[in-house]
C-alpha cells in the first residue's frame, strides 16, 4: 500500500491540523454535519495531502466519529435499524462505485476539486435554507444529549407532495441512498445534510430518529467509500489515525457544549463559513 508519497508536514503544521481536527469533531457534535467539508480542506491546504488522498482519509475520520455518535442515540432509542438497513446497502454500493470512479484517470484532481467546491456551495445553500425556513418547516429538532445537535430541517414538499407520496418507500430510500453514496465516494461529502432530509421526506422518519439513523448510514458508507480508494491512492496511515482521534475528541467536546449552546443558531454562520472556504478553494487551486 503506497503511503510514503504523501508529503510530510512539519511539526507546527501537524499541531495546527490536529487542533482543526478537534474543531471538526466539535462541528459534528454541535450541528451534526460539516465534517468532510472541513476535513478535506484541512488535509489539503494545511498538511499538503493530495486531494484524492485527503478525500479517502476524511472518509475514515467521519466514519469513526459517526460510529461514536451512534452509541448515545441507540441508548435513547433514536436509531431505526430497519430504516438504516433499507438505506445503507445502496449508499455503501454507491460510495464504493463513486470512489472507484474517482480513482480513474478521467477524474483528474482538478475535476474532483471543482466538484468538491460545487457540493460545498450546495451544502451551504441547504444549511441556509433550513435555518431561514425553520418557522414554516415546523420540524424542530430537540437538542440531543450526545451532541449531534438540533437544527430545523425544511421538508419542503409543498410544491409536489403527491410526487413523494407516489414513490414506494422501499424504492425511494435505497435509490436516494445510492445517489448519496456516489457523491460521498466521488468527493467525500454527503453526510447528514443530505441523508437526514432524505429520511424525513422519503422515509417518513421523525427528525430525532433520522439523526441517529443517519450516523449508522454514514459509518457504513464511509467504510465502503474508503475501500474503493484503498490501494489506488497514497494514504498516510499514521496521520489518518491521529487526525481521526483528534476529531473524536472534538466530538465529545461538542456533545458537552450542547448543554450551554443553542447550536441551531450556529448553522447560518457555519453555512457562510463553508461558502468562504469554497471561494478560497476555488481561487487557490
Amino acid at each position: 500500500m503506497p503511503h510514503a508519497q504523501c508529503p510530510i508536514p512539519n511539526f507546527q503544521m501537524m499541531i495546527i491540523a490536529h487542533f482543526l481536527a478537534i474543531c471538526i469533531g466539535v462541528s459534528l457534535g454541535l450541528i451534526g454535519g460539516g465534517g468532510s467539508i472541513l476535513a478535506v480542506p484541512i488535509l489539503v491546504y494545511v498538511l499538503g495531502v493530495p486531494i484524492k488522498s485527503a478525500i479517502a482519509m476524511s472518509l475514515v475520520t467521519i466514519g469513526a466519529v459517526s460510529l461514536i455518535g451512534i452509541i448515545p442515540h441507540w441508548q435513547q432509542n433514536n436509531v431505526n435499524f430497519q430504516t438504516a438497513l433499507l438505506f445503507s446497502p445502496g449508499a455503501m454500493v454507491g460510495a464504493y462505485m463513486g470512489a472507484r470512479l474517482a480513482t480513474l484517470p478521467i477524474v483528474t484532481p482538478t475535476l474532483q476539486h471543482l466538484l468538491f467546491v460545487a457540493v460545498m456551495f450546495v451544502a451551504a445553500y441547504v444549511m441556509l435554507r433550513n435555518s431561514q425556513n425553520k418557522s414554516s418547516a415546523n420540524l424542530e429538532l430537540d437538542v440531543i444529549s450526545n451532541g449531534v445537535d438540533a437544527q430545523l430541517l425544511t421538508a419542503e414538499v409543498n410544491s409536489s407532495p403527491s410526487f413523494y407520496e407516489r414513490i414506494p418507500r422501499w424504492l425511494a430510500v435505497p435509490t436516494e441512498g445510492f445517489g448519496v453514496g456516489i457523491l460521498t465516494g466521488l468527493v467525500g461529502i454527503g453526510g447528514g445534510f443530505m441523508i437526514i432530509p432524505t429520511l424525513v421526506i422519503l422515509g417518513n422518519t421523525p427528525i430525532k430518529e433520522a439523526i441517529g439513523t443517519s450516523l449508522v448510514i454514514m459509518t457504513f458508507k464511509s467504510i465502503t467509500g474508503f475501500a474503493g480508494y484503498w490501494g489506488h491512492v497514497p494514504i498516510d496511515i499514521d496521520l489518518m489515525l491521529t487526525f481521526t482521534l483528534a476529531a473524536a475528541i472534538g466530538m465529545l467536546i461538542g456533545a458537552y457544549l450542547t448543554k450551554f449552546i443553542e447550536a441551531q443558531k450556529l448553522e447560518t454562520g457555519f453555512a457562510y463559513f463553508v461558502i468562504a472556504i469554497a471561494i478560497f478553494m476555488l481561487f487557490k487551486w
